[in-house]
């Protein structure tokens, strides 16, 4: 019998007496990160995530007669809302496809009504995904050292970054044959360069769920996007190959995904604050709440790149107050992605003017 699941309160997040240094230094590293990229590309980009591979739009149907502890937030009546989903891969400058990085999906649940956040923007119910069940980093701090590194190396020789992947991969493929894989190597650019649409994605770190507490996951359901889970797609010779693969498969596919929520069910064994410890399947089930639903469309259609790419913005801290971010990475998303977002603003493209303090991913 599994325990039930922990009540919501305020007090289970445990600040640190160290994160505005933390602030202070995501700050500093996003902004050389955001004058690098602008002053390379001619326009500015996103700080983290800034290529996107595919734009696609969808419903997103929650599942009618959930039990109570799942009947919350977003979730508490079944209803269908329109989504759009961007695909991207995570660093803020838009690398050669055959850099092989860890990839990231942004969910935007358009037409919501409820008590927002107050720094939520309209009607829309954001989540963000990583194709890894962990964060990066356990806390703000090491996030914060992470990123420093990363954004010293922006705007430093592409090819060398092409050639260290290859490596990575290359090497992380020797260890699996004896079964070792190494999932740092696969962080650094490791991994094999496999189909998106047949990727799990995972929010790494907890979120409120009403009354709750979770974790939520985005997982391939149907035919078409299970056949491709491991698909390994050949850039080769092709800077924007996951584009052009994306667009071509999307143009005939009919997709959905399961959307589920993993609740919290002991605070040592599933930490709050910790965002690299994973929440054991076994011990807090993921459960499926709703269901997203694409159908055939261009994936990089001048209106979806100019609506979605360009305009929208993807935030944790975009939604309802029934899924308030928690946890040190979470606060620290809140203060870093401000920068972002405030710049592309000031640059007079990219996220509403109206919402320019808002964090942007």
């Amino acid at each position: 019998m599994l325990p039930p699941p922990v009540t919501y309160s305020p007090g289970l997040e445990k600040r640190q007496d160290n994160e505005a240094e933390t602030d202070a230094s995501l700050e500093k590293s996003f902004d050389h990160i955001l004058q690098t990229t602008t002053k390379d590309y001619g326009r500015p980009v996103r700080a983290v995530h800034a290529k996107a591979h595919a734009l696609i739009e969808g419903t997103f149907t929650v599942d009618a007669h959930l039990p109570p502890e799942l009947a919350q937030g977003l979730f508490a009546m079944p209803g269908e809302y329109r989504a759009s989903l961007r695909v991207s891969t995570n660093p803020g400058d838009i690398l050669d496809d055959n850099v092989v990085l860890p990839r990231g999906l942004g969910l935007k649940i358009e037409g919501v009504s409820g008590d927002w956040l107050e720094e939520a923007e309209g009607d829309a119910q954001d989540f963000l995904f990583v194709n890894v069940p962990v964060f990066a980093a356990p806390s703000a701090d090491k996030f914060a050292g992470k990123l420093k590194l990363l954004a010293a190396t922006t705007d430093r020789a592409p090819g060398a970054k092409v050639a260290l992947s290859t490596v990575l991969g290359f090497i992380n493929s020797a260890l699996g044959k004896v079964g070792l894989e190494s999932g740092a190597l696969a962080a650094m650019g490791g991994a094999p360069q496999v189909h998106p649409l047949g990727e799990t994605y995972y929010s790494t770190t907890p979120f409120r769920y009403g009354n709750h507490v979770a974790k939520f996951r985005l997982r391939p359901l149907s035919p078409s996007l299970t056949a491709l889970t491991g698909e390994v797609i050949d850039t080769s010779g092709r800077p924007d190959g996951l584009r052009e693969t994306l667009r071509q498969d999307i143009a005939g596919l009919t997709g959905e995904w399961a959307f589920e929520v993993q609740l919290l069910r002991d605070l040592e064994k599933q930490p709050i604050e910790d965002a690299s410890v994973e929440w054991k399947e076994d011990e807090a089930p993921f459960v499926q709440v709703a269901t997203v639903r694409v159908e055939p469309q261009d994936s990089w259609s001048p209106e979806k790149v100019q609506r979605i790419d360009e305009t929208l913005h993807f935030s944790p801290w975009n939604g309802l107050e029934a899924h308030r971010p928690l946890g040190g990475i979470n606060r620290a998303r809140r203060r870093a992605y401000h920068q972002s977002s405030s710049f592309r603003v000031a640059m007079q493209q990219g996220c509403p003017v109206a919402h320019a303090n808002e964090p942007t991913a």
